[in-house]
């Protein structure tokens, strides 16, 4: 077993990125624990943690878990900066990976768009997602995967 985990923010992520990444991980054997306050229906190789229904109770339950090698999985980007500053390696459900580089800017477009939504002028494009984006995070999804596990089994400090 590796000594690290996949975390998933199970709340709003996506079915088809969900079941990507439990058949990868589980293949891989690496460990899967979806965090959410309602239940996900998934293989019994993935740990469940049920939270409470109050905002952030998910978030804040991986932040306090998860460790430096560990990858969480998440469409917030507010609790993805969150995260990096804990130094965790986190992607979103379209194969976008946070950095402390570029996740100032994500912060600035997620507030244009909120201010853009408020004034009526917001679109639900962002909202669809088909073969493209899966096939974008499947992908580099599983460059992270890999990364992580030559990272574990020769011992290497991410």
């Amino acid at each position: 077993m590796f000594k690290f985990s996949v975390w998933v923010d199970a709340d709003s992520f996506p079915v088809k990125a969900r079941s990507f990444a439990v058949s990868h991980a589980s293949s891989k054997m690496v460990p899967l624990v979806f965090v959410a306050n309602h239940e996900i229906k998934s293989e019994k190789t993935v740990r469940m943690i049920l939270c409470k229904k109050e905002k952030d109770a998910a978030d804040n339950y991986i932040l306090s878990h998860c460790g430096n090698n560990d990858i969480v999985l998440t469409r917030d980007i507010v609790f993805a900066a969150r995260l990096l500053e804990k130094e965790i390696k986190v992607m979103n459900d379209r194969g976008f990976v946070f950095t402390k580089d570029n996740i100032a800017d994500k912060l600035r477009e997620r507030e244009f768009s909120l201010n853009m939504a408020e004034i009526g002028l917001g679109g639900g494009k962002e909202n669809y997602y088909g073969e493209k984006e899966l096939k974008k995070f499947s992908t580099v999804f599983s460059e992270e995967l890999q990364k992580h596990i030559i990272a574990d089994v020769y011992n290497i400090k991410k």
